[in-house]
């Protein structure tokens, strides 16, 4: 049976503290989502990376990539121009390097498609998300999750009003 999951790429394992907070938050908000962790270069060993992609291409699951890459980021491209599945860059660097960050893992040729967010938490919402639409009980969890973060405002102000504010 086809299972939904969250597929986290690192380039190396340094990455690992950082993608962690991915699955950490599925967990945390309860998302019904599979998280898995594989750690390929696109520099250092495209072959591994292409088998492991091409394994993942076979199933029957529906997935979601999130890439988690420091430096001039080709993992997410590679995964991109090689799946049929949506890639998310998350890169554990970007406070460091900023905007050239940004276009080290969005700047690809026509074709092949990387969305970028900047928090782990942020990406593994975007991978819920996405593959929500087709899973209806997911569906209900983000919305759930969604109203969690509203309530959650909506104290903050009640309690500044009742402060005097």
């Amino acid at each position: 049976m086809a299972s939904q999951k969250i597929v986290v790429w690192m380039g190396s394992s340094s990455d690992i503290p950082f993608a962690h907070r991915i699955g950490d938050f599925v967990k945390e908000e309860m998302f019904s989502v599979q998280c898995e962790y594989r750690v390929s270069s696109a520099h250092k060993t495209p072959e591994k990376l292409l088998k492991e992609l091409e394994a993942y291409e076979q199933s029957d699951d529906k997935i979601v990539y999130i890439t988690v890459a420091g430096l001039s980021d080709a993992l997410s491209g590679v995964v991109a121009g090689y799946s049929n599945y949506p890639v998310i860059a998350c890169s554990p660097d970007a406070e460091k390097h900023g905007w050239s960050k940004v276009f080290s893992s969005t700047m690809t040729p026509r074709g092949v498609a990387v969305s970028y967010v900047v928090k782990p938490e942020n990406a593994a919402l975007m991978a819920a998300k996405i593959l929500a639409l087709s899973n209806p009980s997911l569906f209900r969890e983000v919305n759930r999750f969604r109203q969690k973060m509203k309530r959650t405002v909506e104290k903050a102000d009640e309690e500044l009003r009742k402060r005097g504010f």
